[in-house]
This record gives C-alpha cells, sequence and structure tokens, in this order.
C-alpha cells in the first residue's frame, strides 16, 4: 500500500471519528491531518510542520477582507438598513402572487449582495418580514422555506467570503473576476425560488392587492439608495482599480457605520458588542483555514489530489459525467461541513481536474461556492436552515415539506451554472478580467 493511500486512510478515519463524537470541525480536521502526517515524517517534524502550516494558512493579506465583511454585515444588520432594503423589495415584487414571499427572496438578494452572509440575511430579512407575513395570514412554514432557500444567494453575489477564502486556496485566481462571475448564477438562484413561491402563493391563495402609488415607490427608493449605494461604493471601485477586494471590505465597514449612525439605528455603545461578535466569527473562521492548511500540504505532499484524480479518470473520460460526480461529492460534503473547510479541502482535489478538463478555473470556483451553497439549507449543519427556522419559530421537520421542491429548483440552477460556462464568465469577460 503506496504512503498516500495509507495517509488517506488515517485522514479520512479520523476525521469520520472525531465528527461522530462531536468533536468541533476545525479540530478535527486540525488533529487528523497532525496524526496522518506522522505515517509520512518523524513526530517532531510532523507537529513542527503542522505549527508552521497553521500559522501560514491564516497569514494570507487577502484574507483580512473576511473580518471587514463580516463586520460591515454585522453593522448592517443592526443598524436599520435591512428594513430601507425589505421596502425597496416590497416596492419591486409589486402584486406578484405572494407578494411578501416575493419581497423576502429580492431582500436576501439585496441584503447579500450588501454583508456576503447568507445567514445574516436569513436573520435579518426573515426577521423584519415574518412578521408582515404572519399579519396576512401567511403559513409560517411555507414563509420559512422561502426564507431558508432564497438566503444562500448572498454566497454567490458579492462581496462573497466563500469567493475570497476559493481565491487564497487556488492561488491565482482574481477576486474581482469571481466576483463578477457570481452574479448571474445567482439571480438565476433567486428567480428560481420566485418563480416556485409564486406559483406555490397563488395555490396557497397568498394574492397580493395592495397598490403600491407612484410617489410611494419614489419615496421608498429615495431613502433606500444610501443602503444601496453600497453595492455601487465597493464592487465599483474594486473593478475600476480604485482600491483592492481588501481595501474595498474597510470602505464597507466605514460606510456601513456612518449610515446607520445616520439612520440612528444603532448607538456608539452599541458598536463594541458589534465588533466583538464579528471577532469571534472572525477567529473561528480563520482558526478554521489555518487548520485546513494542514490538511491540504499533507495532501499535496503525499500526492494525494493525484490519486484522486488518476481514480476519478479512471472511471469515465466523459467530462460531463466527472462534472456530474464532482457536484454530487460536493453536495454530500456540504451536508456535513461548513464552506470554507469544504473549499480548502477539495479545492486542491478538484480544481486540477477540472482545468485538465478545460474547465476555466473562475468557473470552478462559482460552481463550487454554488454546491457548498446548497449545503448550508441542508441537514445536519445547515447554518442558514437553522438560523431560519429559528428566527421562523419552526421546526426543520414542518418545514421540510416546503423545501424539498425548492432544492430541485436549485438543483436545475446548479446544473445550468455546470455545463453553460457562460453563465459565469459572461460578465467577467465583458469587463476584461479573464
Amino acid at each position: 500500500m503506496s504512503v498516500a493511500v495509507q495517509v488517506a486512510i488515517v485522514m479520512v478515519v479520523l476525521l469520520v471519528v472525531f465528527l461522530a463524537f462531536g468533536v468541533p470541525i476545525g479540530v478535527s480536521i486540525g488533529l487528523s491531518s497532525a496524526v496522518s502526517m506522522m505515517c509520512m515524517l518523524p513526530g517532531h517534524i510532523a507537529f513542527t510542520t503542522s505549527a508552521q502550516r497553521l500559522f501560514a494558512g491564516s497569514n494570507s493579506f487577502s484574507l483580512i477582507a473576511i473580518p471587514f465583511f463580516i463586520l460591515a454585515g454585522n453593522i448592517m444588520n443592526n443598524g436599520g438598513i435591512a428594513i430601507r432594503l425589505v421596502n425597496c423589495a416590497k416596492v419591486l415584487s409589486g402584486r406578484m402572487p405572494a407578494a411578501l414571499a416575493q419581497t423576502n427572496v429580492v431582500a436576501n438578494m439585496l441584503f447579500g449582495a450588501i454583508s456576503g452572509s447568507g445567514a445574516a440575511a436569513a436573520a435579518a430579512i426573515g426577521g423584519t418580514i415574518g412578521p408582515l407575513e404572519k399579519e396576512e395570514g401567511y403559513d409560517s412554514d411555507f414563509s420559512t422555506a422561502v426564507n431558508v432557500a432564497s438566503a444562500p444567494v448572498g454566497m454567490l453575489i458579492p462581496p462573497s467570503n466563500t469567493m475570497i477564502v476559493f481565491s487564497t486556496v487556488a492561488g491565482s485566481v482574481s477576486v474581482s473576476a469571481l466576483f463578477m462571475a457570481g452574479y448571474i448564477p445567482g439571480i438565476i438562484w433567486g428567480l428560481g425560488i420566485m418563480i416556485l413561491a409564486g406559483i406555490t402563493g397563488r395555490k396557497l391563495g397568498y394574492q397580493n392587492t395592495e397598490k403600491v402609488t407612484f410617489s410611494v415607490a419614489l419615496k421608498t427608493f429615495l431613502e433606500g439608495i444610501p443602503s444601496l449605494l453600497l453595492i455601487v461604493i465597493v464592487i465599483g471601485g474594486i473593478l475600476g482599480g480604485i482600491f483592492t477586494a481588501t481595501e474595498g471590505s474597510a470602505i464597507a465597514v466605514v460606510y456601513a457605520a456612518l449610515l446607520s449612525l445616520f439612520y440612528r439605528s444603532i448607538k456608539l455603545s452599541d458598536i463594541p458588542k458589534i465588533v466583538a461578535d464579528s471577532a469571534k466569527m472572525t477567529g473561528t473562521i480563520t482558526f478554521m483555514i489555518g487548520l485546513s492548511s494542514i490538511m491540504s500540504w499533507a495532501m499535496a505532499f503525499t500526492g494525494i489530489p493525484d490519486m484522486v484524480a488518476e481514480a476519478v479518470l479512471g472511471l469515465t473520460d466523459n467530462r460531463f459525467l466527472i462534472f456530474l460526480l464532482m457536484n454530487l461529492i460536493l453536495l454530500v460534503v456540504g451536508t456535513f461541513m461548513d464552506a470554507t473547510p469544504a473549499i480548502l479541502i477539495f479545492t486542491p482535489i478538484f480544481l486540477p481536474i477540472c482545468t485538465g478538463l478545460g474547465m476555466n478555473p473562475v468557473h470552478f470556483g462559482i460552481v463550487l461556492c454554488y454546491n457548498l451553497a446548497v449545503g448550508t439549507i441542508t441537514p445536519p449543519v445547515g447554518t442558514i436552515l437553522f438560523t431560519g427556522c429559528k428566527v421562523g419559530g419552526v421546526t426543520i421537520e414542518s418545514v421540510m415539506k416546503y423545501l424539498l421542491p425548492y432544492f430541485a429548483v436549485i438543483a436545475v440552477g446548479l446544473l445550468l451554472v455546470t455545463y453553460i460556462p457562460v453563465i459565469s464568465l459572461l460578465l467577467p469577460s465583458l469587463l476584461g478580467l479573464l
């Protein structure tokens, strides 16, 4: 048995055992990787190398953008920006069937595009629209299902923390190109949810009768413009070369803080708690990235990605079947692993295979993020699923009957994004980012 196979077996078995006993995912990855390295290196060298990789993995300038975007999202979550986005979305949804559910989807797309966090969108938008839907007689399970199904769009529509992590791991992939590549797939996801929500809402009798006058619509959009400008400032500045993605994340924090203070939705005394909550979330992500880099180094050192590539290519040389197999693996992985460690582990494995088959690295990054976004709404580790159910005051079991059809719609979107590269590559190409 080769060293690569031995290391792979030790790594996988230990990881599964640790997770089965409830050990945190980051610690499970770090310990299983460090122990597996002892199969090929002396103990003192294995643990010294692990410590070096732990530092090197988190010592990346581009990763500085993550804590800033997290902080910006938390400020907006507490700063009255969500309600203004909801009001804009209500105008856009108009007289559609299940108009408040449609508003939920549009607002999640807007809030996700600003905060970059699906969980934050599920909490902020769901917490704002949920009571309104309950007043109009909407079924809480239906409302929660729509909120949960649409919240992950924030992982695709920029700014996206998962794209920043992928760019760091992949090495030569532009964050700007990834940001632009995520727009159309994110919109496809959102539109699919809106269509199904409209069909289901019409069957349930959720027909909107309220008519918004032009003056009210104009007033609502004028109030929402300052919030929406954050997208223009951050993304426009990055594309225009005025500042980098990391610098843009810091600007997002400053703008969101000033806007929230202007709205008088937060006080100066609220900021320490918001910063502390953001620091905790950042620490968790950074620690996980550092530990996952140990596993990435062990796999690269033993040639495990090459071994996996040979095994996959040995099954078939049909690129369409290989892409389908990759999607199935990532969907399964997403059900029990958070997006960040999954990106760090599976990017070195699948990226060489996909690029060897002619898939653009930017295209692969979007497919990877799309797959792992699905994992955030599937049990047992679906963070957005749990957040949405908690906000909606319902159980996961009761929501699933409404949520299952949305999985089908999302799966169709995944296939379109996977097999039609222009969906992801059109905007980056037009903007000269590829």
